[in-house]
């Protein structure tokens, strides 16, 4: 189980036994981590503490357990089993993402325990013999390869909706540990699967005037922020053309010079990332730099493109390989990465999922049934609050798989996910998360000067109201446009742009919002390797897809005047999940 999670050769490993408790455990880490060095003891030596991820606990907590009498590093997660022995709400005190079991000798008992989001994802199987879990599913299989086959239902929401819902799998057997679970064992044998916290403590707060929504929650994130640029890593901020990264660059006063700022970028121009972000770090006195994407990525596509889906356990498609490369360098600036994700979600109730329709034919009809399950399934779960949906649905089911994606390289870091201004957003009036308003006031009372410079899509800029109407106009249509002749191509655009292939009319909209374009990649430049894939007899004697249909698909797009790229998407992913996880024993 520990070498299936020992990713990289700058990972710190280890294993931890009481037999006396029926706890066998192992571990990963990077080197330098927040959670390297584990297990961690309190001074009796009868709890002990074994955490992965990263816990953000105001200063004035860890100055008290000081003023106990414990030692330790503050810089580490050595305080925690302090906190533990200390606090009786552990782990509900707790603020970040993370997983985490503790052993308690004088108790005779044994917690696993994970973040109130789920974030930081525990997987498990429930046996005769034990109790399986692990950070990654690929542990499991490892020693239970009987589980080595999928779930249809999981299956099928995976392919409708992009993830699988309700803490289910694609693997028939295994699961996943709900938000906020504190699972309680003795002597080895599961006693109680207990949560220590609900999403209606939130809910049920008092909806406060736009006002003094605004002031509170601006003190929050004021007094927030500091505590995720804490710690003894180096940390460099991804800067976007967006809202969200630059709220934090309008807040976080580093010294000139002293931060790295970088983007990501594409190879046809400057996207809107690039150019902004530049302007955006230079006016905070900061360096920017640019992390390509380009020939370097696409020669080692196949690589990157099993990786993903491998270190992911199938949880995200082939489109996020350019991700995989991107932090891999990113590691070399600085281990710890500081990103606006989840602003959108937070504060403007962004929704980044909801479920489509197979290509008719592509996947045999004893799938249709669990096709439309996944979608009445999804209907039922957005029926709750919007903010509840986005952090402890959307985030852990959707957005969990780009999350460990990155963080096999790097610390991620964002403020938006903190407890504290989670909940502070759980009282925002309805008028308050309508539009970018409350946003734009935060970055104008952080740093002026940062109001002043447009966003990607238009936003904010020191221009008129008729200029700044064209500037969102403008922008507004070439995000459209390259979405247009990008993945999202309609079928009957793709006919007439391949009859105007000599004129490449894509170099007229790629690049200006995106740094990654697999449509025309797909056609031309991996062209090869998506037929030797998809074409190979062991895909398409797959006993879930239509043959003469995947034929088509791939053909059609590698001809050109058809656009099959999210099918080609799924193709390659689900052929790579199966290769790697159920043929592989």
């Amino acid at each position: 189980m520990l070498a299936a999670i020992r990713h990289e050769s700058f990972y710190e490993t280890g294993t931890w036994a009481d037999e006396g408790l029926g706890v066998y455990v192992g571990w990963s880490a990077r080197k330098g981590s927040f959670s390297d060095g584990m297990p961690v003891r309190n001074e009796r030596g009868d709890v002990s503490l074994v955490f992965s991820g990263e816990e953000f606990s105001a200063p004035e907590a860890i100055t008290c357990l000081k003023k106990k009498g414990h030692a330790f590093e503050a810089a580490d997660a050595s305080y925690l089993v302090h906190l533990a022995e200390e606090n009786p709400n552990f782990p509900a005190s707790l603020n970040g993402r993370f997983q985490g079991l503790l052993a308690d000798r004088k108790q005779g008992t044994t917690t696993l325990f994970n973040d109130r989001y789920g974030m930081h994802r525990i997987y498990y199987h429930e046996s005769k013999d034990g109790f399986y879990f692990a950070a990654e599913a690929k542990a499991i299989l490892a020693v239970r390869t009987e589980l080595r086959r999928t779930d249809a239902r999981g299956l099928g929401e995976l392919i409708t909706c992009g993830c699988v819902l309700e803490n289910r799998t694609i693997f028939d057997g295994i699961h996943i540990l709900p938000p906020a679970s504190s699972w309680v064992f003795r002597n080895g044998t599961l006693e109680k699967k207990a949560s220590y916290f609900q999403p209606q403590e939130w809910e049920q707060q008092e909806q406060l005037d736009p006002e003094t929504y605004y002031q509170e929650l601006r003190e929050v994130f004021q007094k927030t922020l500091p505590c995720y640029f804490a710690g003894s890593e180096k940390i460099g901020v991804s800067l976007t053309g967006g809202l969200d990264s630059r709220m934090i660059m309008a807040w976080h006063k580093s010294p000139p010079g002293s931060l790295a700022c970088y983007s990501f970028g594409g190879s046809y121009r400057d996207c809107q990332d690039v150019v902004i972000a530049r302007k955006v770090a230079k006016a905070c006195g900061q360096t920017h730099q640019v992390i390509p994407v380009a020939e370097e990525f696409l020669a080692a596509f196949p690589h990157y493109a099993e990786r993903t889906v491998y270190l992911t356990d199938g949880c995200v498609d082939t489109s996020h390989s350019p991700d995989l490369f991107v932090n891999e360098r990113a590691r070399q600036i600085a281990p710890a990465r500081m990103t606006g994700n989840y602003g959108g979600e937070v504060l403007r109730r962004v929704r980044a999922f909801k479920p489509g329709s197979p290509t008719a034919g592509l996947f045999r009809p004893d799938l249709d049934p669990y096709f439309g399950q996944a979608k009445t399934t999804y209907d039922e779960i957005i029926n709750t609050h919007p903010l509840t949906f986005a952090v402890f649905r959307q985030a852990p089911w959707h957005h969990y798989g780009l999350l460990s994606l990155e963080q096999t390289q790097l610390a991620l870091r964002s403020p938006f996910l903190d407890n504290g201004l989670v909940k502070k957003v759980f009282q925002v009036p309805d008028s308050a998360c309508r539009d970018n308003q409350v946003s734009l006031r935060l970055i104008e009372d952080g740093n002026p000067a940062l109001n002043k410079i447009r966003t990607d899509r238009g936003l904010a800029g020191n221009h008129n109201a008729l200029v700044s109407a064209w500037n969102r106009a403008y922008f507004e249509f070439t995000y459209k446009a390259e979405y247009a002749y990008d993945y999202g191509m309609p079928q009957w655009v793709a006919k007439v742009d391949h009859l105007l292939s000599p004129l490449h009319l894509e170099r007229l909209f790629l690049g200006r919002q995106k740094f990654y374009h697999f449509r025309v990649w797909y056609r031309d430049r991996l062209s090869a390797y998506v037929k030797g894939i998809l074409l190979d007899r062991r895909t398409l004697s797959r006993p879930y897809l239509n043959a003469k249909k995947v034929e088509e698909v791939v053909r059609g797009h590698l001809q050109g005047d058809r656009n099959y790229t999210t099918e080609i998407h799924k193709l390659l992913t689900l052929e790579h999940t199966h290769r790697l996880f159920v043929d592989a024993i």
